[in-house]
């Protein structure tokens, strides 16, 4: 069912009028809607599948199974096994003396209400249901909006959804920009996005007239250093494993890698060899993933054909020499190689989200935390070294939503350290502690003691010399 504006209104009333009567949301109530929702994933993974599989015209079942489903599962998973200590209220200091007779100070975690979650098509169930974990912990009501370029996946998330929640608890909304505008433009008590930086100023502006608080999960062009002292081939492995996923359409994924300048070829070597290893025969191969749509394998093509058109080296992984052009219902582009391709060309400026990796050379080390500082600041940052002062220099030196050390995407699947951008890439975080404090209302709470003692010291009106005296006391440097 496509969701109308209307409609929209109607569903985020009913979970208003709900929150509000909710009073505090207790624990049993939060473990078993973040029950219902793991449930929700464990009993239908051969459905979500199949229905990531439509929409992309050929994905790989076990991608869709690690960054689907069981990411999924891992992050509401953590949330139902901690959600009673996160709950707890979190004692504070109260100012000396206070605290001697008695007075008590603390946070307590309250629903904010009701949380919207804008998706996006990537992972058309992921980027629902991981920061549905925090919000259901923190004892809110949601609305999701499912991406309409996932159709199969939308409607099936949607179905699941009303099968085991009441819709004034948890609802999914289907349909286009003009459904996700009217999402963006509810007065909601915190809203989650996930997608483009064009996207999300335009979620933000709607978001402001009503002050709700965002988090906006943007992505951008992430960067590789492959420091001088790395292993070369394991580097490559990992760089490219990574790169493999979702054929590159991840938000984290590398865009591109800095190599010292005598060892690229070598890097190539082992990046190349390993992609052919992943992918004998990428265009029939289950295993590699599809481009979404032809609208983005034409951007993609583009991105490739400017960069050669420039100058740059182009090299493409093709070991069976398949044709891409004679494909029916996929849209599948071979792994791709840019070699230095000039700062002005789209590959440079735009963020690739497909399987093509750009390859810069660099003499010191400096060269790349320069670069990297002078460009908006990415969602992910990835260093392959084994020495303890170059690790510390690049995280001193440089800014970016997460990093990973000798490996690739390896600290989003923490889910004990917070996921989110800076600038650019993003605010707010998510995953953990950290997405259910952000779904919540940290509310101070102090409990006074029973004596008086501003009045006792002479700190009330009108005031005299015990205020003078207690002032020169209390004031100092």
């Amino acid at each position: 069912m496509t969701h109308s504006p209307t409609n929209l209104s109607t569903l985020f009333g009913a979970q208003r009028v709900a929150s509000r009567l909710d009073g505090g949301v207790d624990r049993r109530v939060r473990e078993d809607r973040l029950d219902r929702a793991i449930a929700l994933v464990f009993d239908n993974q051969q459905a979500i599948v199949d229905a990531t599989h439509r929409d992309f015209g050929s994905r790989s079942s076990h991608q869709t199974r690690m960054g689907e489903i069981y990411a999924s599962l891992e992050s509401l998973r953590h949330a139902r096994k901690h959600v009673g200590v996160w709950m707890k209220p979190e004692k504070r200091r109260v100012p000396f003396p206070l605290g001697l007779f008695g007075a008590r100070a603390c946070i307590e975690y309250q629903p904010k209400g009701v949380v919207g979650i804008l998706g996006t098509w990537n992972f058309p169930v992921n980027t629902l249901l991981a920061p549905l974990a925090g919000a259901l912990a923190a004892g809110n009501r949601a609305l999701i909006k499912a991406s309409e370029l996932t159709p199969a996946t939308a409607a099936l998330v949607s179905e699941l959804v009303a099968r085991r929640f009441d819709p004034s608890e948890l609802a999914c909304v289907t349909g286009g920009p003009e459904v996700g505008a009217s999402f963006a433009s509810l007065p909601l008590d915190h809203l989650v996005f996930t997608g483009s930086a064009s996207i999300g100023r335009a979620v933000m502006r709607a978001a402001a007239e009503n002050l709700t608080p965002v988090t906006l999960e943007l992505g951008g062009k992430s960067p590789v250093i492959v420091a001088p002292d790395a292993d070369l081939e394991d580097a490559a492995v990992r760089i490219m494993t990574a790169k493999a996923l979702n054929a590159g359409q991840v938000c984290l994924a590398p865009d591109y890698v800095f190599v010292p300048t005598d060892r690229v070829e070598e890097f190539l070597r082992h990046a190349m060899a390993w992609t052919t290893t992943m992918f004998p025969t990428p265009l029939a191969n289950p295993d590699c993933t599809s481009i979404l749509d032809g609208r983005h394998q034409r951007r993609l093509q583009s991105y490739i054909e400017g960069a050669r058109s420039a100058g740059a080296d182009v090299r493409q992984v093709n070991p069976a020499n398949e044709d891409f052009g004679m494909q029916e219902g996929t849209h599948k582009l071979p792994f791709t190689f840019v070699v230095e391709p000039g700062e002005d060309t789209a590959v440079m400026q735009e963020e690739i989200f497909g399987p093509i990796l750009v390859i810069k050379a660099y003499r010191e080390l400096d060269e790349c935390v320069r670069y990297i500082n002078a460009r908006p600041r990415p969602l992910g940052l990835y260093l392959f070294s084994r020495d303890a002062a170059v690790q510390k220099h690049v995280i001193e030196h440089t800014r970016s939503g997460g990093m990973t050390i000798n490996d690739v995407l390896a600290h989003v699947a923490a889910d004990d350290l917070p996921f989110g951008g800076i600038g650019p890439s993003g605010m707010g975080h998510y995953h953990g502690v950290d997405g259910f404090r952000q779904f919540s209302h940290a509310r101070s709470v102090f409990r006074q003691t029973r004596l008086n003692l501003q009045r006792l010291s002479g700190m009330v009106p009108p005031y005299g010399d015990a205020a003078e005296k207690n002032l020169g006391r209390i004031i100092r440097r």
